[in-house]
């Protein structure tokens, strides 16, 4: 039996051969010299700087030359070392996929402070949300054409197959916008976190899926969190209600027919919401004029810039800036994990959300309402791991 031992800096390799009669030498690949004992047997001590253990051994070679390769790690290690690079990119993606969650939520949070700031003193949700729309669609257009990013590669098809992804997208922003307008942040939220329930009821319904008993067990904390909840509002809109819950029917539609139309499509997360974003604006514009129009918004402006002053055009041009920068994080975020992590970062979103704006607007809620929120939200923890 004779032994051959390499360690380098870069890697260290630890080969065993077993001969009957002749000897020869397995590992070939060093970035140093090698240790090699072959020109004098006698000699079985051998000396390095770090011990080695043996991790995996596999037999190489046919029946009459077995040769054993023994792959070994060294003692302040845990495991071989050629897999210390998957560990360090395994390390290197959950620290990006942090940073994802971090930007979501805070980007998140300010756009929801600013939107409410802004609807505060400019009650008029459908220029506001056309707005949020034309700021990023200028944003990603100047992106590429500037070639900062890659303008994503469409045709006639991609653009029929967004249609109807865009329209559901519309009927949900603005709904949100206008619930926001009547009511608090905080309530807003806490009656979209009920948007499973509408998911689990029009796949069952519409599209004839079925689901485990575990996943409709997790819809009763939801519907009895979001209805114990607005029972107990203070401040109870029922236009601001209608509002929220509109925009959960829309979202779940929007995901429905994203799901179905743009499979096999090769566009990226942040060029799929700037292409939706374009095709939104052009389908709320009209509709914005129409039911709000010029002479509302002319007269509304000069009111709010009276009462709060320069700094509402700041309101304005911010709750439009990090509404689609949020929006596209959360796509771009899509790219990089599962379903799953994604419904469970989007539900610590909204308990941030909901925190955060209680806090800044100094919304009173009772213990009963605050207990039907966490039981809402708790509920859409649970169906969220139904559906792993």
């Amino acid at each position: 039996m004779s032994f051959s031992i390499k360690q380098s800096a870069l890697t260290t390799c630890f080969d065993v051969s077993i001969h009957k009669r002749s000897s020869s030498t397995i590992c070939r690949h060093s970035f140093s010299p090698a240790l090699n004992l072959r020109n004098n047997p006698r000699r079985t001590n051998l000396s390095v700087s770090k011990p080695l253990h043996i991790s995996s051994i596999e037999s190489i070679g046919e029946e009459k030359k077995a040769v054993i390769q023994c792959k070994a790690y060294e003692a302040d290690k845990s495991q071989p070392v050629e897999a210390a690079g998957q560990v360090k990119s395994e390390a290197a993606n959950r620290v990006k996929i942090g940073i994802y969650f971090a930007t979501w939520w805070a980007l998140n949070v300010i756009f929801n402070i600013y939107n409410k700031k802004v609807l505060n003193a400019y009650p008029y949700p459908w220029l506001t949300s056309t707005l949020s729309l034309a700021c990023g669609s200028l944003m990603m257009l100047i992106s590429w054409a500037t070639r900062i990013a890659e303008a994503p590669k469409t045709d006639f098809e991609f653009w029929k197959t967004l249609f109807p992804v865009a329209v559901a997208h519309t009927i949900g922003h603005v709904a949100a916008t206008v619930s926001m307008s009547k009511v608090a942040v905080s309530f807003t939220h806490i009656i979209k976190s009920g948007e499973p329930a509408f998911s689990v009821l029009v796949s069952r319904f519409l599209l004839g899926e079925t689901f485990p008993p575990s996943v409709y067990l997790s819809l009763i904390p939801i519907i009895g969190g979001c209805a114990l909840s607005a029972v107990t509002e203070l401040n109870f809109n029922m236009t601001g209600f209608m509002g929220a819950m509109i925009s959960n029917l829309a979202f779940v539609l929007r995901n429905i027919f994203s799901k179905k139309g743009m499979k096999g499509k090769s566009v990226s997360g942040m060029n799929y919401y700037a292409c939706l974003s374009l095709l939104s604006l052009v389908i709320l514009t009209p509709f914005a004029i129409a039911v709000e129009g010029p002479q509302m918004w002319a007269a509304g402006w000069e009111t709010a810039l009276s009462q709060i002053g320069p700094q509402f055009v700041w309101w304005v041009a911010a709750q439009s800036i990090f509404y689609h920068l949020y929006n596209q994080v959360s796509y771009m975020s899509l790219d990089e994990i599962s379903p799953l992590t994604f419904s469970i970062g989007n539900t610590m979103k909204r308990i941030s959300v909901i925190v955060s704006s209680i806090i800044i607007f100094h919304t009173p809620v009772q213990p009963v309402n605050a207990l039907g929120a966490a039981i809402a939200i708790l509920g859409t923890f649970l169906y969220s791991q139904a559906k792993a």
